[in-house]
Formats: C-alpha cells, structure tokens, sequence
C-alpha cells in the first residue's frame, strides 16, 4: 500500500496554499514565483539541492521573514504570519536540520520550553517529564527525560527536537531532514508516528536528501531548482534516478565511484579496544581501503571513532598507525602520526563558522605552513586555494564558513585535513544533511582518498552509503563488535541482522 492511500479526500483550500511567491536576498534571486499546496493529512515533498529554494519556501511558510511577492491561504483564511510564533499560533510548526535546543536543560525542559506545565503556581515536574518521555518512546528513543541535552548524540538531539513539535498542536509541520541523523528503526518510529498524525489530519511538508525514504512517506513531489519549480509529480513513485537528474539538471550514471582494490600493507590497527561506550574492540583498515562502520543509533560507532581519534578516552586496548602504537593523550597526538577524524557535527565540532575558508584550512596546518610561527596572509591564501581547487568549494579563500551551503561546509572540514597528506582518515556521517549533486562529489573525494593508498573509514547511519562506498563493514549492535562483513557479504538485510543482535 503507498502512503498516498491513506491520505484523506480534501480539497486543497482547506490546507495551504502557496501562489507566486517570491524572494530576493540583496543581488540573489533566492526564489522565483512558485506556487504550492499541502492538503490535510497529505505528506508533500520538496526537494532539489542545496541553494535550490527549498529552505526559502519553508521558511516563508513558517514565518521566519515575508515573501516580496505572492499569496497565501491556510485552512480557507489569508495567512501572512509576521514571525514563527504567529505561524505556531496558527498551527503550522518548522522543524529545523540544525537542532536549536538549550544544552543545559533537561530533555523535557526542551521539549515544553516556552509552555512549561504549571500546578498550583510551581512547573509540574512530574508531568512534564511523563509527557515528554512518552513523545519519545513514541518515536523509539529511550532515554531519561531529565537527561542533559548536552549528553546526548546529535541523533538523539534530533529525535528531541521532533518530539518538541510533536507535542505542539500543530495542523501542519515542516520537517527539514528529520532523518539525517537517525538510522533505520529510528526513521521507522519517526514514519509511523506521521501516519498516525496525517490519518488524523496533520499536513506536512517533508524536505530530505534520503530520496529513498520518499515513495515511502510522502504523497506527492515538488522539485526545486536554481529557486524555481522544475517537476511537480503526482504521485511519490517516481524513479530515484529520474529525480536525482531533474534536481541537478544532468544525468548521474553512477553516485558510488570505484574506490579501487586495497593494496596488503595495514595502515590502522585497532587492538580490544574498550571504553565506557563499546567493548573490545579489534579490526585493521589496508592502504586503499574503505572500511565502513555500520550500526543502529546508539549502536556506538561515534564514540569509537571519537577513540580512535585520541577525542574520548578508553580504558583498554591499543590504536596502531604503520605499526606504531600510539599514545593518545588528545587529538594532537593522533593527527601527529597521521591519523584525522571528520567529525559529524561540523557546524560545532568541524569548523569555525565565523573564520574564512583560509582561516579553517590555516588552522589545520599551521604547523606545516608556519613552522616558525608566523602566519602571512599570503600563506593562508595560498594554502585555501589549493584546498579549494581539490575539493571543488564554491567560495573564496576570504569567505566566511557560514555563508557557504552545508555541502560546501562540509568539503572545508574535509579539504582542511587532507592538506596535511594523512595515512588514516576518518569521516563520520560525511554528506549528513547534504544535497545529492554534493554528496556525489564528497563520494568522489572519498574513493580518490582510497586510490591514493589513505586507509578510510566511513561512518554513516546511510546503509546504502555505507555499501555503496566499503571493501568492508563492521557492524556494531550495542557497543560490541558482531561482524565484519566483506563487500559480496554486505547485503542489507546481513548488516541489520548483524546490527540488531
């Protein structure tokens, strides 16, 4: 059964109702006239690239700045909200990619912040945190809701911040890459909480890159690109190729490149390793070769990559670089013997969004390109150019981070690292929230990184990614190792049996 049979018959001025608008942001002419309509109980999706207008519409929708141009009806009525809390107070809600909750508050302070339950003049304590656990457990996350949002992983943040909305009396929700951060199960539980709300007339406008997930959750389509509407489909059984080449405006023949044959020589080697968040364990990653790290969310594989980078302490084994063990006291210590971690949130963990292009890259290499301790402006750009050239960034060395699109952004944090030439990479969740046209590119990176004879390791809650890319999986269930499966092995359905033990 498709998800367009369980959608109610409605007629489309009792939802939204978008016509004409527009948006120009100084000389950018970030949206073209465009029209759309979300019927109750109906999942629309939108999607294109990066910079395509998709986050211009939602964004207009939820309030957050006007349209120059256009109109818009909701549930029959004018609707022209002058900010979000005017779109919240009509009952239309916008879950952001990037989460924005307060790290020093507890999960359920989160979740009900701004509508705190009261009982005879003090918050009700009791009942906040019993509401916001059953939120959670409704979309498979148990976790203690007087748990600091700050001890959580960035997919645990996520399913906070979807239960936040959730618990909102919203008739229509945007979600903006809901499952970047979540894997399977998680997406399952989020999926089957939507067709419970759209069977009660919910709307949603669902924005993702997984274009997998969307003949599964979503009625119809709405294609972007360059700020304009170029597809609108019916129905959300459409080819995922057809899709891909109507976002990009060009054929894709192959999103996963050859990453060539690993050559005998171990790079990285990895001993019984153990810390409080995984157990024993062991695997070794060739020159040339793409090991993948599969496994559900809080499977641990964050935390053991965070290890082997020096970032997380452990308690006992051994981390090995061109047979070298290596003594981590800190990151420092591993980037010295060629060992570099892309870290998943590379808004906070990867880059300095303020600094330039240069700066970033500057900031990696400072050791290489200043030795004596100084730093010209020549130096910094000429090592941001050569790091823009490989990785094929849109921007300029003295542009600052923040103005790029989050593909762009996340080859910074890439190209910064490979400027020191390393022998081990480490990427995790690598095209997390990140455009089809750009993920292709970072794929590139990823198998010319292989050929070159690095020793790689992917992390990613995408298993198509992380098929698509490995000579090899670990798969871990728990913290524990339970496999490591090679290429003719690593079937879907082995993995998850593997990652759900």
């Amino acid at each position: 059964m498709t998800s367009s049979s369980q959608t109610p018959a409605a007629g489309p001025h009792e939802g939204l109702v978008v016509r004409g608008v527009s948006k120009r942001f100084g000389a950018t002419q970030a949206l073209h006239p465009t029209d759309l309509e979300v019927r109750p109980g109906e999942v629309v999706a939108l999607l294109g690239e990066n910079g395509a207008g998709k986050s211009t519409v939602s964004n207009i929708i939820a309030g957050t700045f006007p349209s120059d141009t256009g109109r818009m009806t909701w549930r029959g009525q004018p609707y022209a909200p002058r900010w979000s809390g005017d779109a919240i107070a009509q009952g239309i809600g916008l879950i952001h990619q990037e989460t924005r909750l307060l790290p020093d508050l507890s999960v359920a302070e989160n979740v009900f912040l701004g509508r705190l339950p009261y009982r005879r003049g003090r918050i009700d304590r009791s009942a906040m945190n019993r509401r916001a656990e059953e939120q959670l457990r409704r979309l498979g996350l148990r976790i203690s809701p007087t748990r600091p949002v700050r001890a959580l992983s960035v997919a645990a943040q996520q399913q906070v911040e979807i239960a936040k909305a959730l618990t909102l009396d919203a008739r229509l929700l945007i979600l903006d890459e809901p499952t970047a951060a979540l894997g399977g199960d998680e997406t399952e539980a989020l999926f089957e909480r939507i067709d419970g709300l759209r069977r009660e007339g919910v709307s949603f406008v669902y924005v993702s890159h997984r274009l997998e997930e969307i003949a599964r959750i979503c009625d119809r389509i709405e294609v972007l690109r360059d700020g304009r509407s170029v597809a609108s489909h019916p129905t959300a059984q459409v080819p995922v190729t057809q899709l891909v080449e109507e976002m990009v405006g060009r054929s894709i023949e192959r999103l996963f490149p050859d990453t060539g044959t690993p050559r005998p020589r171990e790079v990285l080697r990895v001993s019984g390793l153990t810390s409080p968040s995984f157990t024993d364990v062991t695997f070794g990653v060739r020159e040339g070769e793409v090991l993948g790290i599969a496994g559900i969310v809080g499977a641990g594989r964050t935390e053991l990559v965070r290890a082997v980078a020096g970032v997380d302490p452990v308690t006992d084994g051994t981390v090995s670089v061109e047979g070298r063990v290596l003594r981590l006291r800190g990151p420092r210590d591993a980037i010295a013997a060629g060992l570099v971690l892309v870290p998943e949130n590379r808004k906070d963990q990867g880059a300095v969004l303020d600094l330039s292009i240069g700066d970033n890259v500057a900031l990696a290499n400072l050791d290489r390109i200043a030795p004596r301790g100084w730093l010209t402006p020549r130096q910094v750009a000429d090592v941001a150019d050569d790091a823009i050239a490989r990785m094929t960034v849109r921007g300029r060395a003295g542009q600052p981070v923040r103005t790029l699109s989050g593909g762009n952004q996340q080859k910074v944090v890439i190209a910064k690292w490979l400027e020191r030439r390393p022998r081990v990479v480490i990427l995790d969740e690598p095209t997390r929230g990140i455009d089809v046209g750009a993920r292709a590119a970072i794929y590139e990176v990823i198998a010319e990184m292989a050929r070159s004879g690095m020793a790689v390791v992917v992390v990613s809650s995408d298993l198509d990614e992380v098929l698509g890319l490995s000579h090899r999986v670990l798969v871990l269930s728990r913290g524990r190792q339970r496999g490591i499966l090679t290429a003719e092995e690593a079937t879907g359905p082995a993995v998850m049996r593997l990652a759900t033990a």
